[in-house]
């Protein structure tokens, strides 16, 4: 069990199934209860409720007020992560946001002004960067062993079978805000991002990237099973004048593991997964042994290429125990809104690129 500097009690705002990954979380994390969830739909939540030992509620708000939790997690649809953010600021309670942190940076920005005005925590989660090897990969960018970067990429080459989309959520734009990026890629690129943004000097909301310019399209499934793209390419130029290549697709059968890549004049790190497929710099040290037989092993993850919920917990369960450590000790959390909104923007910029067919500047 991992502990916390005091007990948390935690109610979760949609019971669909990344809620699992945050109640399994939970009960691994020694002083964090799980005490409510909330769901419209009478027999799901009961189960949620009777399988997690907890509450269950048909309303967030009503939720909010019986049950009195200081955490509130989000796990409702993507587009819908403003509303019980707004609520559990009204209450005073922090706020752990599934990702994205909502599907427009102008709701970001409303649901990070009702944070600051209520003096609560609003993060985000994104599991990837509490990944122990992408932590070693980010130390060693702080770290200057690339280099000066010269490229920054992920490629994120997935797939959905047609009844994911058939009347869900997903693959909307009211309440997915777009497809294979916005909801499966927003992971590779917000880790690259972050990664890259280590060997920089930047302002803590500026974004790494300065300009992108892409394509999109739905080229692997029908326009009556989703509004949105399934492939889109992307290529930016970071602040630093680093060049990446972004790929996130749903339309490529039958699915492969996410690749991302950080090279420079004095190394590369390539991530397969959870496999670290390379790790060499000029100077090699002691250390770069013992990661590259650590984590050199192939992954027996698929990562969610074709199952989104053939994965762990395990990064979940770090995504929450930071939260929650930076809650009792009044310490930033390092996945802060100013942070997850960066993802959001990219992706924003993207959009608009394949809109207009022109280069997209982020501010």
């Amino acid at each position: 069990m991992n502990e916390t500097s005091e007990t948390h009690r935690i109610a979760i705002a949609g019971v669909g199934a990344v809620a699992e990954m945050h109640a399994l979380s939970i009960a691994d994390v020694d002083g964090a209860t799980l005490v409510a969830g909330s769901c419209r739909t009478a027999s799901k939540g009961r189960e949620f409720a009777t399988e997690h030992d907890c509450d269950w509620y048909e309303d967030t708000e009503t939720m909010l007020e019986e049950s009195a939790p200081d955490v509130l997690i989000v796990c409702t649809p993507s587009g819908a992560h403003l509303e019980p953010t707004l609520a559990a600021a009204d209450h005073g309670i922090d706020v752990l946001c599934e990702k994205p942190l909502e599907i427009t940076t102008e709701r970001i920005d409303r649901m990070m002004e009702a944070a600051d005005e209520a003096d609560i925590t609003l993060g985000g989660v994104f599991q990837q960067r509490f990944k122990p090897l992408f932590q070693r990969v980010h130390d060693a960018a702080a770290a200057d062993r690339f280099g000066s970067l010269s490229v920054a990429n992920a490629y994120v080459p997935w797939w959905r079978e047609d009844d994911y989309y058939d009347g869900a959520w997903q693959g909307t734009r009211e309440l997915d805000g777009g497809g294979a990026l916005m909801n499966q890629s927003i992971h590779g690129i917000d880790a690259t991002q972050w990664l890259a943004g280590a060997t920089m000097d930047l302002e803590p909301d500026e974004n790494p990237v300065e300009e992108v310019i892409a394509y999109t399209d739905r080229l692997a499934h029908d326009d009556s099973l989703m509004e949105v793209e399934d492939t889109a390419v992307a290529i930016c130029r970071y602040r630093d004048g680093t060049l990446g290549q972004f790929l996130g697709a749903t339309s490529m059968y039958p699915g492969s593991l996410r690749r991302i890549q950080l090279a420079g004049r004095e190394g590369t790190a390539e991530v397969l997964e959870d496999e670290l497929v390379t790790w060499r710099f000029r100077d090699e040290r002691d250390e770069d042994e013992e990661l590259r037989e650590r984590f050199g092993d192939e992954s027996d993850s698929s990562g969610g290429a074709a199952d989104p919920m053939a994965i762990d917990y395990s990064n979940h369960r770090r995504n929450v125990e930071a939260f929650l450590e930076a809650c009792s000790s009044n310490d930033p959390y390092p996945l802060d809104a100013t942070e997850a909104r960066k993802a959001v923007a990219i992706i924003e910029a993207i959009y608009e690129s394949a809109e207009t067919g022109e280069p997209v500047r982020l501010e």
